[in-house]
């Protein structure tokens, strides 16, 4: 039997049943899903053995015959203390304990729930509106029609591969074991492989052709799914990006190594997707190959949030710091908001300009429907997979800091109108100032993280070091009116008198 390629449908001999599979476990083509019935994939299922079940109908004979009790009370006590041994208490905590410990350890790659700070913000932040990665929304209704898209993408992908159906899904099912473990226990309790494996590789080949789509490697898809992914781009691009709705990057990349995504483009296209503005000459980023990303949200965070090269020093201990402060506090001491001219959020913090004054920067943010969802599931990754938000390096929970600065910011609708004003929010379009006051209030929950806290220091050591200066500066601030009115009055009177004086002297 031939497969999709025109090859031979016989599994390989040193990858086909996929490794750590039994010896007696026979090959039975069985129709793929999506797929024509001449390209059915191999499956395993396991051959009874006969001889197992004489040794099994032996040994239950002779423990029923044998005559020497001795030999059988030993048994029946060597099986009491095993089931004691079980139904020990301690040895249920102990488990327990060894599976917590082993989740945490886990807790970078996993696939994870979303936390309650996220869950207030509403079902668009946390639900897919189109297709369903993974198995936490599988099986929806209102996502189904986007499984036969996933057959068609998959075919595809097999196709521009070049490479045969069993060995493609061979090489998605030989990391499933591991795979499994980073899905909620709960949520994957009930799918057996029968429906959990292909449910990854059908999943896999739908985001590396959506992913192509993104880059010059999909000017040569197919008309109509092209056409699909086109059409649907934006709310697709919204799915993918969810916290619950993803796929561990290990069977994404195993697809990918039969059919290539350039993966610097696909990036790069995304890496300024939080602004409107863009540069005419985008510099491809540098891929870290240190870094294994637990997914693809995970991926497209770690590039977005850049890496600093800007050596910190250790600020003097002040007496006392504030963890919040509006804005008006910070223009009373000779603080401005600024934006700053990269895209990289983990560039913030209070930059001295002159004698007197001093610029609080940050990445400016074109904030529509899309970019705030993203900005909340990248935060919700970082509350899930850190621990202690103080401990870690700054790259760690930078997107809760960004949030959470901007959010400090904006207490009424005002507010966004005056960052607007300051370009840290861009565009004229996408949320209203309501609508983006609501979003900032609902993550007024979410950690401090380290670029936050130590934000908030650099603000409280400007204005302890120019205590005298933020003084003047806010005395001037508060009375700018009353001081300009006084001067207005002093320059008219100042020109009444000298008048008089002119009058005078002519007389």
């Amino acid at each position: 039997m031939a497969d999709l390629t025109g090859r031979s449908m016989e599994p390989p001999a040193a990858a086909w049943p996929p490794c750590g599979f039994p010896a007696n476990w026979s090959l039975e083509p069985v129709w793929a899903p999506g797929f024509p019935v001449e390209s059915a994939v191999w499956f395993q299922t396991h051959a009874s053995s006969s001889s197992s079940e004489e040794q099994l109908q032996q040994l239950q004979y002779g423990a029923a015959t044998t005559p020497n009790l001795a030999i059988q009370e030993e048994e029946e006590e060597a099986q009491y203390k095993m089931e004691m041994e079980i139904h020990d208490p301690i040895q249920v905590f102990a488990e327990a304990a060894h599976e917590f410990k082993v989740d945490i350890n886990m807790r970078d790659m996993k696939i994870h729930k979303y936390p309650a700070s996220i869950q207030r913000l509403g079902g668009y932040y946390t639900t897919p509106t189109t297709v369903a990665i993974g198995p936490y929304h599988h099986g929806k209704d209102r996502l189904k029609p986007a499984e036969k898209v996933k057959h068609v993408a998959a075919y595809h992908c097999i196709m521009e591969s070049g490479r045969s159906v069993q060995e493609m899904y061979a090489a998605v099912a030989s990391v499933a074991g591991e795979i499994r473990g980073l899905y909620d226990k709960d949520m994957v309790a009930g799918i057996g492989d029968d429906d959990f494996l292909p449910m990854m590789f059908y999943d896999a080949c739908f985001l590396v052709q959506y992913m192509l789509t993104c880059t010059s490697g999909g000017s040569e898809m197919d008309p109509s799914l092209r056409s699909y992914f086109d059409g649907n781009d934006s709310d697709i691009f919204h799915d993918i990006l969810l916290l619950e709705n993803q796929l561990p990057w290990r069977v994404v990349k195993t697809v990918m190594g039969f059919r290539p995504v350039p993966l610097e483009e696909f990036i790069t296209y995304l890496k300024d997707g939080l602004q409107d503005r863009k540069l005419t000459e985008k510099k491809s980023p540098a891929l870290d190959d240190s870094y294994e990303p637990p997914h693809l949200l995970g991926l497209l965070r770690f590039y977005i949030v850049g890496r600093s090269n800007i050596k910190r020093t250790r600020l003097p201990q002040t007496e006392s710091m504030s963890f919040s402060v509006s804005a008006i506090e910070l223009a009373e001491i000779g603080i401005t908001l600024k934006a700053n001219k990269t895209s990289e959020l983990i560039e913030m913090g209070v930059r001295n300009k002159r004698a007197l004054f001093a610029e609080l920067s940050m990445a400016s943010l074109s904030l529509d429907h899309a970019r705030a969802s993203w900005l909340a599931n990248m935060a919700a990754f970082e509350v899930c997979s850190t621990p202690n938000f103080q401990a870690v390096d700054d790259e760690e929970s930078v997107v809760c800091s960004y949030l959470l600065l901007l959010s400090m910011f904006a207490d009424r609708e005002e507010d966004v109108h005056e960052l607007r004003r300051k370009r840290l929010l861009q565009g004229g379009g996408g949320l209203t100032n309501k609508e983006t006051l609501d979003f900032f209030t609902g993550l007024q929950g979410l950690p401090l993280g380290s670029s936050y806290i130590r934000t908030m220091e650099e603000i409280e050591n400007y204005r302890v070091k120019r205590r005298k200066r933020t003084r003047l500066h806010a005395f001037v601030y508060k009375n700018m009116r009353i001081i300009v009115t006084v001067f207005s009055i002093v320059g008219v009177l100042a020109g009444i008198f000298g008048s008089l004086m002119s009058l005078r002297r002519r007389s």
